[in-house]
């Protein structure tokens, strides 16, 4: 090989592996943003990725009691109402870090009407850390299985397969419309598929059911969590389910579960 064959082969091999940890470094949000960058990714629209950025880094100062982030806080209230489910996701829990951010807790309470599960969730969980049950339902809501729902007309093309794990945003199922026109189903949390109830060659109409999702253990277990402070006994129907020693329910669940339980019941001697 020549030696300018040679350079040519190591630049190549260089750069795939470089590219790689280019885009992590770039995407990953556990990289330090300076107070200047920090300032300009809650502003870039076209990056939605650099804006949770800045929020996740947000968090992690106001849980070290940073005064100085405080400057953003009006930042974190206006993305409360980004068009990115997202970002309002990543907000909701930010907001939930300090209890004497002013305007939190109003848009908090807005949260709770969001079309997304994940939002509603993060947002009535952050809202117990200010001492608000408001967004009890909300959290129960969160220990339940969550509905993929046919949104057209069509015949099922595709579809996962039961208990494989999904990322929230993943694609359940697909749905030929018209012909030609392909509609992917996505998961509005992360899980893993419980039920399938329509098979692949099926004609579906819109609103049929195509799946439940079970939610994440990390979903669960925050949910358990927080209903051991808020809860009440009509709760105690999806907290039960955890208490059982199966394969899919980690220890930390059950106990928490059991914990729960005993909190909600103690509440109401």
């Amino acid at each position: 090989m020549s030696t300018g064959n040679r350079l040519l082969f190591f630049l190549t091999a260089w750069l795939i592996v470089l590219m790689p940890f280019l885009f992590w470094w770039n995407t990953w949000f556990g990289r330090h943003l300076s107070d200047k960058q920090l300032a300009e990714y809650l502003q870039d629209e076209k990056h939605p990725r650099h804006i949770q950025h800045a929020l996740v880094q947000m968090g992690e100062r106001m849980s070290r009691h940073d005064a100085g982030v405080t400057r953003w806080y009006p930042d974190a209230i206006r993305l409360a109402a980004d068009p990115v489910e997202e970002v309002r996701n990543t907000d909701a829990w930010v907001m939930g870090q300090d209890t004497s951010g002013a305007g939190f807790h109003e848009a908090l309470l807005r949260m709770l009407g969001d079309s997304s599960l994940s939002v509603r969730g993060n947002a009535a969980l952050s809202l117990v850390r200010f001492g608000d049950a408001t967004g009890r339902p909300q959290i129960v809501e969160l220990l339940q299985p969550a509905k993929v729902i046919a949104p057209d007309a069509g015949q099922m093309t595709d579809a996962s397969v039961i208990g494989t794990s999904i990322h929230q945003g993943g694609v359940v199922a697909k749905l030929q419309v018209g012909g030609s026109h392909t509609i992917e189903m996505r998961s509005p949390i992360a899980g893993r598929v419980r039920t399938l109830s329509a098979r692949v060659g099926q004609q579906v109409k819109p609103g049929d059911l195509i799946a439940t999702i079970d939610p994440s253990t990390e979903q669960v277990w925050e949910a358990l969590r927080a209903l051991y402070l808020v809860g009440q006994p009509s709760d105690l129907a999806a907290v039960l389910p955890y208490e059982r020693e199966l394969p899919d329910i980690p220890d930390h669940v059950r106990q928490q579960a059991l914990e729960t339980e005993t909190a909600i019941r103690q509440r109401v001697r």
